[in-house]
């Protein structure tokens, strides 16, 4: 496999967080504009992006492989946990 190849695997692995963590913190602030005024679409997109990252990372660990179902759902609650620390969490601002 040459460097772009795996440059292709990288990013493709890492697209469903990028995604999902990215949606997640629209809707959010979407949804609950006047909790969420002071947390930046920012902090809550990079938030949920880490955490849905590092649930697919734990997932290829446990598992040896990806895109099994278990692991897209510890994604959704990885990042769905992520947004509620940063919007809603003790040391929100």
């Amino acid at each position: 496999m040459g460097p772009i190849d795996a440059l292709w695997h990288l990013l493709n692995f890492f697209a469903p967080a990028f995604a999902v963590g990215l949606l997640t913190a629209l809707m959010a602030k979407l949804l609950w504009r006047r909790s969420l005024k002071n947390a930046s679409l920012q902090r809550l997109g990079t938030w949920a992006i880490t955490g849905s990252a590092l649930a697919l990372l734990a997932g290829l660990i446990v598992f040896g492989s990806d895109g099994k179902m278990l692991t897209y759902g510890a994604m959704v609650l990885a990042c769905a946990l992520s947004v509620w620390w940063a919007g809603f969490g003790p040391r929100r601002r």
